[in-house]
């Protein structure tokens, strides 16, 4: 099978699968031309760190410590 079978010779005029329209989307384009883009990628890139501290901070052991003792307090509140 030769290169020339697998590649089209010219890209669809309307893209109507899914993942056509992926392929043919002028990332680049809205990247450069549109703030919105832009900032929701340096935004996701500068929250990823503060999400991961607070994961990390929140499954601490002394935290899940303290939660199942609240939990099991809160139990034994309602059994009674």
């Amino acid at each position: 099978m030769s290169s020339e079978a697998v590649q089209p010779r010219r890209p669809m005029k309307f893209p109507y699968t899914f993942s056509a329209k992926i392929a043919q989307f002028p990332y680049a384009h809205y990247f450069n031309n549109q703030w919105l883009y832009r900032y929701f990628c340096y935004g996701t890139l500068l929250a990823i760190p503060v999400f991961w501290k607070l994961q990390k901070m929140s499954k601490s052991p002394e935290n899940v410590a303290k939660y199942q003792e609240m939990r099991r307090r809160e139990a034994a509140e309602h059994h009674h």
